[in-house]
């Protein structure tokens, strides 16, 4: 499990006070970066697109809250892998909103997917989730 820590801003509230519910999707991706970059699957060429992402909102979320992203591989296919990002209120451990996201290997002279090395699986494999 990889983890990130968000310190939310006053412009990333909204006029209810709360974090907007856009600003998810930024968190989501500053932690996938920083997942990438741990597990060096950024090499010169950037080769990765997001295919699909979701986010479920659970609790409401704060100017001046920190938030844990956990990050976790579910899945690991021949081009793709599905990644699971739990977002933790860090004060209380309250989960505020659970994320998900299918990312694509990708060679854009192509424009098709292209399948991971073994490398990269194994790099994947050190961060899969438990089956649920």
């Amino acid at each position: 499990m990889h983890e990130t820590q968000i310190n939310v801003r006053f412009c990333e509230t909204d006029l209810l006070g709360h974090v907007n519910n856009n600003n998810y999707f930024v968190y989501m991706e500053d932690s996938r970066i920083k997942f990438f970059e741990d597990l060096n699957l950024i090499d010169d060429d950037w080769n990765f697109i997001v295919a699909s992402i979701k986010c479920d909102f659970i609790k409401q979320v704060y100017y001046g809250q920190e938030l844990i992203l956990k990050t976790g591989v579910s899945k690991i296919g021949t081009s793709s892998f599905h990644m699971e990002q739990d977002m933790y209120i860090k004060s209380s451990g309250d989960l505020a909103a659970k994320g998900s996201t299918v990312v694509v290997q990708f060679d854009f002279s192509e424009q098709k997917s292209r399948p991971l090395t073994d490398e990269m699986k194994k790099g994947l494999e050190a961060h899969q989730l438990a089956v649920k």
